[in-house]
């Protein structure tokens, strides 16, 4: 049983891309899949899929490579079950001086921090990624 499956997911990611694997399976989550999503729309994976066997769902992500290195280089889990990070509108954070975005869990879902800043919300910092 995993207790953390944001982490476990993050985890996976980061595994895959040192032994430079084509992609990743992990269990489906809703949250797992808008976090699929957000990578998608920023540039960082070059798909993702929703994939059955025969009992379970999975989420299947197409890692993206550049000159034969991840094109994400770093991954932090922020928020955690035993500890959760919010922030305010006016405390949005920056990834690496703008460079990365953070994933924010709003009242208008799974959004980057720029979105947010945009919309003018706070949230759930879930994680950084750059």
């Amino acid at each position: 049983m995993v207790n953390d499956p944001i982490s476990d997911m993050l985890a996976q990611i980061r595994n895959a891309l040192m032994l430079n694997k084509e992609s990743v399976e992990f269990p489906h989550s809703k949250m797992k899949r808008e976090i699929s999503r957000v990578l998608k729309e920023n540039g960082y994976i070059s798909d993702y899929l929703e994939v059955s066997d025969d009992k379970f769902k999975k989420i299947k992500l197409i890692l993206k490579y550049h000159r034969g290195k991840g094109v994400i280089q770093g991954l932090k889990r922020v928020s955690r079950p035993g500890r959760r990070s919010y922030t305010a509108k006016a405390t949005l954070p920056y990834v690496m001086g703008g460079l990365g975005i953070a994933i924010i869990s709003s009242s208008h879902g799974i959004i980057t921090g720029q979105q947010a800043r945009r919309l003018n919300t706070g949230g759930e910092v879930l994680c950084h990624i750059w």
